[in-house]
């Protein structure tokens, strides 16, 4: 299957699963305080859950040695775009109201919409470079990112309180034990000679988180398609600050993205094929489905990022392949 038509499944699929939120919460048969009650679940317990254990599945020595680079990539992709929000932001908003519009450009849907198209395109190599850059992409999410979204000045308690973050001890909990026990792999994976070679409370336990963290994606959709079902039918126009997001997200981030890598190529820093063009697929990805839970969770703009993850979504249908076919057009 081509890449247009990967993409295009892939996000049909997602505004299917937000039409379904959208309903419960018209027909009333979700409400916004459930919707707040859930984001806080999916953030401290259900999206951790999935980040280790799709860590302690994927992260192995031999795959840390082969793209020990990639993670790091992540975070200067991240880093980019935030740089990039931070430039044009002021133009769209006040500037004590930027916080959350600059989370959702530095945020892209690094994994869940790319995964299926790398996969397409590059095969294992493809998966195994969107996982590393998962890795670099979850650091800076619970880490950078949290920072950004809250709008109180960096202190003693906010160090605490992202060091202390269920995001970020999960990632850092599942690359050190894939590291330390490579076997416990077999485990996450349902593996079923797992339960023979290891206790069986042990099979259990990482097979109950393994099922906990499945619910993140469908979850994510869902509480989106409820916020959205919340806000008024003028609510739906687009912004200027939502405008601002777009821009920056699908447009400007990839862009610059392109231009820093080909500036670190002139200068003899040539990153390889496969991992090179699945960042610039990164880069120009719609915004993150998980960020309304993350605004619900750290009290960002919740309404903007729903919106924002519509519009990036339904204009990424656009926006992907036309960036693509000029980054191969052009040789990048």
């Amino acid at each position: 299957m081509s890449e247009l038509p990967l993409v295009m499944l892939k996000i049909l699929a997602m505004f299917l699963v937000m039409a379904i939120g959208w309903f419960a919460r018209w027909k009333g048969y979700l409400s916004g305080n459930i919707g707040q009650t859930m984001s806080r679940l999916l953030v401290d317990l259900i999206f951790p859950a999935l980040v280790f254990t799709q860590l302690l599945k994927t992260v192995s020595p031999a795959v840390i040695r082969a793209g020990w680079y990639v993670p790091l990539l992540g975070v200067v992709a991240m880093l980019i775009a935030e740089a990039v929000a931070f430039g044009i932001m002021p133009f769209f908003c006040g500037k004590d109201k930027k916080n959350t519009a600059v989370f959702l450009v530095a945020m892209p849907n690094w994994i869940y919409l790319p995964l299926p198209i790398v996969q397409g395109l590059f095969g294992a190599a493809g998966v195994r470079d969107i996982l590393l850059y998962n890795v670099g992409f979850q650091f800076a999410l619970w880490s950078i990112g949290i920072w950004t979204l809250r709008p109180a000045a960096p202190d003693i308690k906010s160090f605490k309180i992202l060091l202390l973050n269920p995001g970020l001890l999960a990632t850092a909990g599942g690359i050190l034990l894939a590291l330390i026990w490579p076997a416990a792999a077999d485990l996450a994976a349902d593996r079923p000679n797992a339960v023979f070679s290891f206790s069986l409370p042990a099979a259990a336990l990482f097979q109950a988180l393994d099922m906990l963290g499945s619910l993140t994606i469908p979850l994510s959709l869902l509480i989106t398609g409820v916020q959205l079902g919340g806000l008024d039918l003028s609510d739906y126009l687009p912004s200027r600050k939502l405008v601002g997001v777009l821009v920056g997200r699908l447009i400007l981030a990839p862009l610059v993205t392109v231009m820093v890598v080909q500036g670190l190529a002139s200068m003899g820093v040539v990153i390889s094929e496969v991992p090179r063009l699945t960042g610039y697929l990164i880069a120009a990805m719609p915004v993150a489905i998980s960020c309304s839970i993350v605004t619900e969770r750290f009290f960002g703009d919740t309404a903007l990022a729903a919106k924002s993850i519509f519009y990036s979504t339904l204009l990424s249908v656009v926006t992907v392949p036309a960036f693509y076919f000029v980054v191969r057009y052009l040789n990048l």
